[in-house]
């Protein structure tokens, strides 16, 4: 379906765009949220009409969202959760929560400003995108804890609370990860010099001789009229005797 932007939708265009969209997207989410309407010839007129009104309204949204960023811009907010010695969740943090926590801080955001790929399922510190206009956004900490006690401790070393065991783990973890990436490296350039030779092989390209050879070689070359030249000398003076 063709529609007429009435503000920048990320990822699609900007105020004034005829974009293509998928017609329940459109229907279900565009049009009703008043953010597009169908490219008819008559919108087109409407929209020419409404521009510059539409355009100062967008400038008046964007103006109270840089304020409320410039307050909430790196702003951290604690969710205490269950957790296993690990840091695994046993649930998880989603959308929802983080903006009712950031309402609770005193913001008001909705769910559907939270730019959440995925639901949160371990501890830590996570930084999430919040969506404060479709041109202003803002980065806050998700500081998932334990206790009030963990998530202050979090805050301080900027990572999760986990226990040594599982520390030493972790580290190991990490460790045998590079390592295989390392030897999966080294493999894929052992492969990629097996694959030229064989090309070489299969194009019937002679190996280069070694350095040591050539130069031998070389000499060689050198040496032959000089040895041809006493030769003919050695024969014209057996002749003269």
């Amino acid at each position: 379906m063709q529609v007429i932007l009435l503000e920048r939708i990320e990822k699609l265009g900007q105020m004034g765009d005829e974009v293509t969209v998928k017609p329940g997207f459109a229907r279900n989410f565009l049009l009703p949220k008043g953010k597009a309407l169908r490219a008819t010839e008559a919108n087109r007129k409407h929209f020419e009409t409404q521009k510059a009104q539409l355009e100062a309204q967008n400038l008046e949204r964007k103006n109270e969202a840089d304020a409320v960023a410039a307050k909430m811009d790196g702003a951290s907010v604690v969710l205490i959760r269950q957790a296993s010695e690990a840091g695994q969740l046993y649930g998880s943090v989603n959308g929802r929560d983080i903006a009712q926590a950031l309402t609770d801080a005193g913001f008001t955001v909705n769910r559907q400003q939270v730019r959440l790929d995925h639901p949160i399922k371990i501890l830590g510190l996570h930084e999430v995108a919040i969506g404060l206009h479709p041109e202003v956004s803002v980065n806050v900490i998700a500081n998932v804890a334990r206790s009030e006690d963990e998530a202050e401790t979090q805050a301080k070393i900027g990572k999760a609370v986990l226990s040594q065991a599982e520390e030493e783990a972790r580290a190991e973890a990490e460790a045998a990860e590079a390592a295989a990436a390392a030897e999966a490296a080294e493999a894929a350039a052992d492969e990629a010099v097996a694959e030229q030779a064989e090309t070489m092989f299969e194009e019937g390209a002679a190996p280069e001789a070694p350095a040591e050879e050539a130069a031998e070689d070389e000499a060689a070359d050198a040496a032959e009229p000089e040895a041809e030249a006493a030769d003919s000398a050695e024969e014209e003076a057996e002749k003269s005797e």
